[in-house]
């Protein structure tokens, strides 16, 4: 059995913004890791930088502009390497609906518990970003 976490949300933007800060290393940076290089299209490989010691990899396996982007996890902790996350999008009349997910975690164990917390403050970063472009320090972020 493999668990899931899943978040769905409005951010006031378009979803051309959202699709940039969700798939474009530089746009990334300003959310998530500390340092990020990739090219979103299916096959090529992300490096989402933390620390020299939280330094992974991802595949995208599924990419289409302005819709949907997802990550499989090639390189990282034991718990994340089996594991997929990826953002939908849907435009709304009041901003884009974000549809975010990270699967097949192979463990309900306290990683997986923190790493479900972890989203959910980070998720919110990615919205004060797009929607007041507020860029909490890499350090500030949990």
């Amino acid at each position: 059995m493999s668990h899931s976490i899943y978040f769905n949300f409005i951010i006031k933007s378009d979803k051309f913004s959202v699709y940039k800060a969700v798939s474009e290393p530089g746009h990334l940076e300003n959310w998530w890791p500390l340092k990020c290089s990739g090219i979103p299209r299916v096959g090529e490989q992300f490096n989402f930088n933390f620390t020299d010691k939280y330094d992974w990899y991802a595949e995208v396996t599924s990419c289409k502009q302005w819709d949907h982007i997802h990550y499989k996890m090639t390189k990282s902790d034991d718990d994340w390497n089996s594991t997929t996350f990826g953002f939908k999008l849907k435009e709304k009349d009041n901003g884009t609906c974000l549809n975010f997910f990270h699967t097949d975690w192979s463990e309900l164990n306290n990683h997986f518990k923190h790493s479900s917390f972890c989203w959910a403050m980070l998720l919110n970063g990615l919205k004060s970003y797009l929607e007041k472009g507020e860029i909490i320090p890499f350090e500030k972020r949990s």
